[in-house]
């Protein structure tokens, strides 16, 4: 046989077992789907209810599943954390109290390991939501609520490897959890509270006052400066711009490079010499709180085609400014 031939055939099968399990696994969550109903709404409100956290459990493939569930609770306004069967029988059975919800993850509920553990959870007192195929099994006999993510058939040919299962599962995890988020009004800044380092994070959480410049980087003149003395400001700092000041510290205007082009194309230079700073400042220029997001004032610069923005406090005085490589530098944009 020709090898393109078979390697045609090759990719014709390939493609004809991706389809079906896709298929399979589909079918699979639709089930599930249509099961959903009072055992649910039961399993949100003891979850809802715990003043400790909730301790999810699985092993083998549940288990890896079962990490990730309480990877998505914890980051999305429900306290939680993953507990090894095997190692909570020789230790780690410690983590748990009795204020904890167990999320217990197994297909069979037959697990040796987790049904080591179930006795010890009832002597805890620690209520248990199980998320099993087997109805009839110790899990199910011994849960508080019972969530069936039973499947018609795995999508392994062989009927052994947990992959329907194990999609349910995850699925039925996600669901708890976006339920728990929804329940508790958790918000997009909660969410940016516990994801500091993403961009979301950095788009709520980060402060002008964070980023901004201060101190000996901040170009400022007195109203009576020459104009050469704001051009050599301008120039010290890098920032494209100096603001102008009165005696007692409040911004008066600003003189930026954009003024400077202008001032040159009026072609009046001849009188350069005598130019003081609140003669060319521009009055009441762009300015941004310190305690405002610097998103916000990323927005504001965008809005008005502007590099740099002045950071004043309530009473007009310069604290900071803002120029967007700071904010590029924090990552906000």
């Amino acid at each position: 046989m020709p090898a393109e031939l078979t390697a045609s055939s090759a990719t014709a099968s390939a493609l004809d077992w991706v389809r079906r399990t896709l298929d399979i696994e589909t079918q699979a969550l639709q089930a599930v789907r249509d099961r959903v109903g009072e055992p649910y709404a039961r399993a949100v409100a003891l979850m809802l209810a715990c003043t400790g956290r909730i301790v999810v459990i699985g092993m083998g493939k549940s288990g890896h599943v079962g990490k990730k569930v309480a990877a998505t609770l914890a980051s999305t306004g429900t306290p939680a954390f993953f507990v090894h069967p095997a190692e909570a029988a020789h230790g780690d059975l410690g983590m748990i109290t009795a204020q904890d919800v167990a999320l217990v993850l197994s297909n069979s509920g037959e697990s040796n390991e987790i049904s080591l553990l179930l006795p010890a959870l009832h002597r805890l007192e620690v209520p248990v939501v199980a998320l099993t195929g087997g109805g009839n099994s110790s899990l199910a006999r011994h849960a508080a609520v019972v969530l069936d993510t039973g499947v018609a058939q795995e999508a392994c040919p062989l009927g052994l490897a947990p992959t329907a299962s194990t999609t349910v599962q995850m699925a039925v995890g996600d669901a708890l959890a976006v339920a728990l988020l929804d329940a508790r009004g958790f918000a997009a800044d909660d969410f940016a509270r516990s994801h500091p380092a993403g961009s979301l994070g950095r788009r709520l959480l980060v402060l002008v006052r964070d980023v901004m410049r201060t101190g000996d980087d901040l170009p400022q003149v007195g109203l009576d400066a020459p104009l050469v003395e704001v051009l050599r400001e301008m120039s010290a700092k890098r920032l494209g711009l100096s603001a102008v000041v009165d005696a007692s510290g409040r911004v008066q205007g600003v003189f930026t490079d954009g003024d400077l082009r202008r001032l040159l194309e009026r072609g009046d230079g001849a009188g350069w010499s005598s130019l003081r700073a609140g003669e060319v400042m521009r009055p009441g220029p762009r300015s941004v709180s310190a305690q405002a997001l610097a998103a916000d004032a990323a927005a504001l610069m965008e809005r008005h085609s502007i590099s740099a923005l002045l950071v004043l406090d309530n009473d007009g005085r310069l604290q900071g400014v803002l120029g967007h490589h700071d904010l590029m530098q924090a990552k906000v944009i």
